[in-house]
C-alpha cells in the first residue's frame, strides 16, 4: 500500500510503500492524533523508518491494497 504525507510549508510530499494493512495504518494514525502525540512513525517495505511531526501534517493519503496489474488488459 502506498502512503503519501503532505507536510505544511513544504513543497514536496513524503511518499513510500508499506506492507502493513490499510486498516492497521489508519488505526495507528487515528490513535496517535487522538492521544495528542507529537510524532507518528511509519516503516516502509525496505525497513526504512519515517518519523513525522503531527504539528506539520497537511494531509495523509492512504492508497489501496490492491496489487497493480502487469501487462495488457483486453
Amino acid at each position: 500500500m502506498e502512503i503519501r504525507i503532505g507536510i505544511a510549508n513544504t513543497g514536496r510530499e513524503l511518499s513510500f510503500e508499506t506492507n502493513e494493512a490499510a486498516a492497521a495504518v489508519k488505526k495507528s494514525i487515528s490513535t496517535s492524533l487522538d492521544a495528542g502525540a507529537t510524532h507518528i512513525s511509519f516503516t516502509d517495505n525496505k525497513g526504512n523508518s519515517y518519523i513525522v511531526p503531527t504539528g506539520g501534517l497537511a494531509y495523509i493519503e492512504l492508497g489501496t491494497e490492491e496489487s497493480r496489474r502487469v501487462g495488457f488488459v483486453a
